[in-house]
């Protein structure tokens, strides 16, 4: 995790891992299957550092906890969120991350479909918001204040006036992705809300 941190997920090699580590990569072999199998321990721990908080938690504070706790672990680990979405999810560990979440809907009343249809809608919307993530830090001097300047600058005077307006707000004020973030998790909980039990 360390050397996904520090180089992103592609330098992760048997080579380098072992360069790392102080021994041959051939004898990394014993421990772990190959490459696929050292990205899919990857993904497992990634996973298990994202709460489903089970106890005491209605669903839908159970999978805005999870919502925010998966992009508390994208941005400790940026390489994550890729990682997990194109890695085939049937080991275990996988399997049992799953099951966590879609137990909390089923067991909230929605149907196994509508469970599964929450569960992509929730995950496409955390996924999709995290790959929109600047590549530079947040709290580095980029509140999007300068970004929201340059747009404003390119657009032709008299021309798109929406995009103008949006811009012109942003530049002057940092953009909140907390707050934006809370705003689309909220319009989608509420809506699986009004959908259970249809």
């Amino acid at each position: 995790m360390e050397l996904a941190d520090e180089a992103g997920i592609e330098s992760v090699t048997m080579r380098e891992l072992g360069r790392r580590l102080g021994v041959k990569a051939a004898s990394l072999y014993n421990h772990i299957a190959g490459k696929d199998d050292l990205l899919d321990g990857l993904m497992n721990l990634a996973l298990s550092g994202i709460d489903i908080a089970l106890d005491g938690l209605d669903w839908k504070d159970a999978m805005r906890r999870r919502a925010v706790s998966a992009r508390e672990v994208f941005a400790r680990h940026p390489w994550a969120a890729g990682l997990i979405d194109s890695r085939d999810r049937r080991g275990r560990e996988s399997l049992a991350y799953v099951d966590r979440v879609l137990g909390v809907l089923i067991r909230a009343g929605f149907s196994t479909a509508d469970a599964a249809n929450a569960f992509l809608v929730l995950d496409s919307y955390i996924y999709g918001f995290e790959r929109q993530r600047p590549a530079a830090p947040e709290g580095n001097g980029t509140d999007g204040t300068g970004e929201a300047r340059e747009i404003l600058a390119a657009i032709p005077e008299g021309e798109y006036p929406f995009a103008a307006r949006v811009a012109a707000e942003f530049s002057g004020k940092p953009f909140d992705r907390e707050a934006a973030f809370e705003f689309g998790l909220g319009l989608i909980l509420d809506g699986l809300e009004r959908s259970l039990g249809h």
